[in-house]
């Protein structure tokens, strides 16, 4: 029980980093807020909190209704040439200079 809550922390926050920042800072400031009972820090943390969870539901649903690109082409720059020229050949001895 204790690894399952870690687990599914990071593969949420994996998921969507921006909308756990939002929340992240959000429950933050409703923390602090509450705790200090600084209403306002209270009410800003809660709208924050809001507008994270408005804006994960706003990905989930753009990630479902998005097609998968089509492959592209790759684009060539050069002509292809005629006849490719090939490369010298290799050969393992050594050659010594005449030096």
């Amino acid at each position: 029980m204790d690894a399952f809550l870690p687990r599914m922390w990071k593969s949420l926050y994996r998921k969507e980093p921006i909308s756990s920042f939002i929340l992240i800072v959000g429950l933050v400031d409703a923390v602090m807020g509450g705790v200090g009972e600084r209403w306002t820090l209270l009410g800003f943390g809660v709208m924050l909190i809001m507008v994270g969870i408005v804006t994960r539901f706003l990905q989930t649903q753009k990630q479902g209704s998005v097609a998968p690109p089509e492959e592209q082409r790759a684009r060539r720059y050069l002509p292809p040439s005629p006849s490719p020229q090939p490369l010298p050949p290799l050969s393992s001895k050594k050659r010594r200079s005449p030096y």
